[in-house]
């Protein structure tokens, strides 16, 4: 019985150990080069997506308007002439103080706006999701992550300080100084040893009265888009003539490095209060 010769074969050769580890490094040097792009990637969505959310809040804005006579928007209605014994009625929806439950259809925007409160709704930044801070309010659960310039706009109607500015005037549209720069809604967010979400936009210098003004201890915009490795990043806002612009941190401007707050420079004007000085 013949056998067939048996067909030339080359043995295998295995990685060895140095060639193996060379292999892994690469593939760990070009992870670790791709992850921070994709990362980078992945916060331009979501800065483009706040953008939007603004866009649509500044419309909204622009429609209440339309539709009282041209007035801005309150930012809360507390008295009880107003709300009787209920809720503190805010623009994003009743607060829930009384009731326990938030009710979204209560707020000033509701009408103008195809939203509720709810994760990943316009009244949620994405660079700041449900989870990343403390919920303020009785009810704890979502209401804003975007703060509103009644301090300007509508100073009666601005809680914890309209006992001091009560008295300056409910703008309407066609009186706002400067809305070119003029901030309506921001990203916004409360220093704290958890940050708290905050639904106002406060101005870097507060009024004490008789024309006197104070740094603001406590300011509320927050610049939490695209933080490079020192912690400045970009602040998305909406203005009075419906434009959306970002704002990046100054070091000086921050109150709270960590959580990147602080305020669009150290004076009222322009994009806070542009008329501060003649008060």
């Amino acid at each position: 019985m013949k056998h067939l010769p048996r067909a030339s074969q080359s043995p295998s050769r295995a990685f060895s150990l140095v060639e193996t580890l060379v292999v892994a490094l690469l593939i760990g040097t070009l992870i670790g080069l791709v992850l921070p792009a994709l990362a980078g990637v992945r916060e331009s969505g979501r800065a483009v997506a706040c953008t939007s959310n603004l866009r649509q809040l500044g419309a909204g804005w622009t429609m209440y308007a339309s539709d009282f006579d041209g007035r801005a928007m309150p930012l809360a209605y507390t008295s009880s002439e107003l709300i009787g014994s209920g809720d503190t009625v805010y623009w994003w929806g009743a607060s829930g103080s009384i009731s326990g439950v938030v009710d979204h259809l209560a707020g000033f925007m509701s009408p103008y706006l195809e939203s509720g409160l709810s994760r990943a709704s316009i009244y949620e930044c994405p660079s700041q999701p449900w989870g990343s801070y403390q919920a303020q309010g009785a009810a704890q659960t979502i209401t804003s992550t975007y703060g509103y310039n009644g301090y300007y706009l509508s100073p009666e109607t601005t809680p914890g300080w309209n006992a001091l500015i009560g008295h300056r005037p409910w703008r309407r549209l066609h009186e706002i100084v400067q809305p070119t720069s003029l901030l309506v809604f921001a990203d916004t967010l409360l220093t704290g040893e958890i940050p708290k979400n905050n639904a106002l936009l406060d101005p870097p210098q507060i009024y004490r009265g008789n024309g006197r003004w104070r740094e603001n201890r406590a300011p509320t915009t927050a610049f939490r888009h695209q933080k490079d490795k020192a912690g400045m990043g970009r602040c998305a806002a909406v203005r009075a003539d419906a434009s959306v612009r970002t704002h990046h941190a100054m070091p000086q401007w921050l109150v709270d490095q960590d959580n990147a707050i602080g305020s669009i420079g150290v004076e009222n004007d322009p994009w806070y209060v542009p008329d501060w000085r003649d008060w």
